[in-house]
């Protein structure tokens, strides 16, 4: 079942220069940076209650946000929402006429499970489904 809106990720091109940025002007704390190989880039997470803001920066050409930013510049990536059955949630996602983007669900950060929906079956968003490690 999806539960709330768990972050906006948001590509960057460098978190050594958005982080500053976003902590200066919106006051919120970094909770954690980490790589998340899987995917080719590095992330930052700053708390803003129950949701997260995500600041993505690619470490390889291959990373889906390096391609982002080179064909739209940085701003927001996609919306990531909190699931407790990322499987039974992306087929229930997949028989209501959107397609998974993206080959097959993976890893994220905190070694959460993720999976993405096409942005052409929900009005041009990228969403993200992700259920937290267990």
């Amino acid at each position: 079942m999806i539960q709330y809106i768990d972050h906006i990720g948001i590509a960057v091109r460098t978190l050594d220069d958005a982080l500053p940025r976003f902590q200066r002007a919106l006051k919120l704390k970094c909770e954690r940076i980490e790589s998340v190989p899987e995917q080719h880039v590095r992330v930052a997470f700053l708390a803003l209650g129950e949701t997260r803001i995500e600041l993505i920066e690619a470490t390889s050409i291959e990373s889906p946000i390096a391609r982002f930013i080179e064909k739209r510049g940085e701003g927001i990536h996609h919306i990531a929402l909190r699931s407790t059955d990322l499987e039974d949630d992306l087929d229930r996602a997949v028989k209501g006429g959107c397609a998974q983007a993206g080959k097959h669900s993976g890893r994220g950060a905190a070694d959460s499970k993720v999976a993405f929906l096409h942005p052409g079956g929900l009005c041009g968003v990228l969403v993200e489904l992700c259920e937290a490690h267990q």
